[in-house]
């Protein structure tokens, strides 16, 4: 896999939550050669056989303290790793919001069947999502209390990375754009910022969970990191401008893309390379073009 990245040109990789220990025996001499610079780990890393601390789970914030514990001792090894790695950064999906039932899966078949503006979507997601809202406030408060505790270890072993909280790919996982920005101004100054995925919100928006301010974000500095991938309907993973044919639309998260510390490419299988090469070629054009008509502006002044 790795080999396959590096012919299509890239070197900086992020390490994600399915390398096994195993894998990192195969991995790890090629990060000591410099064959590849690691940008990125994905807790929890390596891999655990645990769905409990899976990808898709209450993770930082279980009622049940023993578990809560664990997933904060987890998140720190992810740290631990990405330190040795000279990563900058751990992706944590921190959470959710649990419902007893498959909330997220009800709405996206209403979304397939009868469209985001039918009246059954919309009855069905307001009540959903005022629901979301009554509950996610003990689990805030329990996820960034474990990114507070993580944070004071990390700086005790003298980690140097960033815990980046990232925005989902289901309604009742947390955070949004809004619940993020709420979690790092309570941390005030501790090492967490947002991880932006571009795909996950353009989800969440055409769902009706929250807008997509990339100008915005970009401003505000509390971008960690970036997933880079475009959103078909609610398909995602695939290569920007490329699979949706829009030569434009995309131009809206070139600001955040721009700004964000760490850029990674999250692609699914069916990306081809020259998909890859086309997708990325006309990003980092879009790039340039923009950072010339900001020197062309500055030169005016």
């Amino acid at each position: 896999m790795i080999e396959e990245i590096l012919s299509l040109g890239f070197r900086n990789i992020e390490l994600n939550y399915n390398v096994t220990f195993d894998l990192l025996r195969t991995i790890e001499p090629m990060i000591e050669r410099g064959d590849i610079a690691v940008s990125s780990v994905h807790n929890t890393f390596p891999f655990i056989d645990d769905p409990d601390y899976g990808t898709d789970s209450v993770l930082l914030g279980f009622d049940d303290e023993t578990k809560r514990k664990r997933a904060v001792e987890l998140m720190v090894r992810s740290a631990e790793y990405a330190d040795r790695y000279g990563a900058g950064a751990v992706v944590v999906h921190p959470g959710e919001v649990p419902f007893d039932y498959d909330a997220d899966g009800e709405l996206k078949r209403l979304y397939a069947d009868q469209g985001p503006a039918s009246s059954a979507y919309r009855a069905r997601f307001l009540e959903l999502a005022e629901r979301r809202i009554e509950r996610s406030g003990v689990y805030l408060e329990r996820i960034s209390r474990s990114l507070e505790e993580a944070c004071d270890i990390v700086a005790k072993r003298g980690y140097r990375v960033v815990f980046g909280i990232e925005t989902r790919a289901r309604f009742h996982q947390i955070p949004t754009i809004a619940e993020s920005a709420s979690i790092i101004d309570r941390l005030g100054g501790a090492p967490v910022g947002l991880w932006y995925d571009i795909g996950h919100g353009m989800m969440m928006e055409r769902m009706g969970l929250y807008e997509n301010d990339a100008t915005l974000l970009a401003k505000q500095g509390k971008v960690a990191g970036v997933h880079i991938h475009e959103t078909i309907g609610l398909s995602d993973h695939w290569c920007p401008y490329v699979h949706s044919g829009n030569n434009s639309y995309f131009d809206r998260f070139l600001p955040v893309i721009e700004a964000a510390p760490i850029k990674v490419y999250e692609l699914k299988a069916a990306c081809e390379p020259e998909t890859i090469e086309a997708s990325h070629r006309m990003i980092v054009e879009k790039l340039a073009v923009r950072a010339k008509e900001r020197i062309n502006e500055a030169s005016r002044r």
